[in-house]
């Protein structure tokens, strides 16, 4: 039986647990949705207040020099690239995932039909982010390309040499946002190269939250998400990493002066700049860059302790406690896991799917200060499914504890069955 009083014991025994005094946490809350939006880093607000009201009210145009605005992409890209497996000057913080993912999508492309005209096939999963295959799905309808999708466990024979000699690009997220499921980017990695096939990662669900080994993998692309494991608040800048191999193989589609090779030339003819720094397109978002900083600033403590591994061990062990509690605690009210038991195979996170009233018992959680989310199913093969983020940097055992007591008692009264937990709001 676990107790409240073992749980208070581990965070007592925790060298980690100082690391959560680094967010602002509202007190009486129990913050389980980092993997959906990270916590408010305490530097943050101060650091963005410098950032307008001196470096921009004061400092004018000439911050771009004074402050180091004009090359922060690449600084905070040597930052996120210790986290992910890459070297310096290999990765930069700029635009969204979503346009990042078009950028490194197009480039693979253009590199898989160079040699070989009759590749035009992607393969990604089914249960994969939305938009990543409506990404892929534009692109591939603007290039002659054809998107298919298929279950994780046929994605191996999908890669065999024979199978695959029409295939261009394996597009996957490392981390499955519904489940928590994580590939063998090794594995698959090392299968499609055997067929010829380039790789494309998502590491929305990773970076931070898992250790990456981008370069040791042998993986081709890859992008990622800021505003999520990384802390950097709503909308946070993404970034985009591209092994040396094919960095300057072609230009992305987003040729922009940023990624110029002189942007202050201002030459009416595109130059792209050496390596990574052509993935660059606009004007950089300063203010979201700064305060992605602060973000990244609160895995340095984390370094001292044994960096992104002792991380992953402590993300383990609370989703460890999360399943065992959901059994000791919750057994009878129709709650399945989907996210894998097998440590290796798991994320940062525990989904749990139910029949009906997923929605309604995360808000009822939410009411009592349990925060969590809901991705609602397709009513067919996809079933409801209840998440929870077990961010290691803030997230401790009595939480857990404390969340699942609350999820029993939800369940155990019905209250999640009151009218008000079942309106549907905009953001589930």
């Amino acid at each position: 039986m676990i107790t409240l009083e073992h749980c208070q014991q581990l965070d007592q025994q925790d060298p980690l647990y100082p690391l959560r005094e680094q967010f602002s946490l509202p007190g009486g809350l129990i913050y389980l949705d980092g993997n959906s939006l990270g916590a408010l880093p305490k530097n943050t607000a101060g650091r963005v207040a410098q950032v307008v009201t001196q470096e921009w009210g004061q400092g004018l145009i000439g911050s771009w020099n004074e402050a180091g605005w004009f090359d922060m992409p690449q600084r905070l890209g040597d930052r996120i690239a210790s986290l992910i497996g890459a070297s310096p000057g290999e990765v930069v913080a700029t635009d969204s995932t979503s346009i990042n993912l078009y950028k490194v999508l197009s480039a693979a492309l253009l590199i898989a039909r160079s040699g070989h005209p009759a590749r035009l096939r992607v393969i990604s999963e089914r249960d994969n982010f939305p938009t990543d295959l409506y990404i892929a799905e534009g692109l591939c309808r603007a290039q002659g390309g054809t998107l298919e999708l298929l279950e994780p466990e046929d994605l191996a024979a999908a890669l065999a040499p024979q199978a695959a000699q029409d295939v261009a690009v394996l597009l996957l997220t490392h981390v499955n946002y519904r489940t928590g499921a994580m590939h063998d980017m090794a594995a698959l990695t090392a299968a499609a190269h055997r067929a010829g096939v380039l790789t494309v990662w998502d590491l929305a669900h990773s970076a931070g939250a898992v250790p990456v080994r981008l370069k040791a993998d042998q993986a081709d692309f890859a992008v990622g998400c800021g505003y999520k494991f990384l802390n950097g608040g709503p909308g946070a800048p993404a970034f985009v990493w591209v092994s040396p191999q094919h960095a300057e193989r072609f230009w992305q589609p987003l040729a922009g002066w940023w990624g110029h090779a002189a942007p202050f030339a201002f030459t009416p003819d595109y130059q792209p700049a050496s390596g990574i720094a052509r993935y660059l397109c606009g004007t950089q978002p300063i203010i979201s860059l700064s305060a992605l900083a602060c973000g990244l600033d609160t895995f340095d403590a984390a370094e001292a302790m044994g960096g992104m591994a002792a991380l992953r061990a402590k993300s383990l062990a609370l989703s460890d406690l999360f399943i065992d509690l959901v059994e000791q605690r919750c057994t009878g009210h129709g709650l399945m896991l989907v996210t894998p038991r097998e440590r290796e195979r798991r994320g940062s996170q525990v989904s749990l799917a139910r029949g009906q009233g997923g929605y309604a018992i995360m808000q009822a959680l939410i009411a009592r200060g349990v925060v969590g989310d809901f991705r609602a199913g397709d009513g067919k093969q996809r079933a409801d499914i209840l998440r929870f983020g077990l961010t290691p940097l803030y997230t401790g055992f009595e939480d857990v504890w404390q969340a699942l007591e609350q999820l029993h008692q939800v369940l155990e009264s019905g209250e999640w069955q009151r009218a008000e937990f079942n309106q549907r709001k905009a953001v589930s």
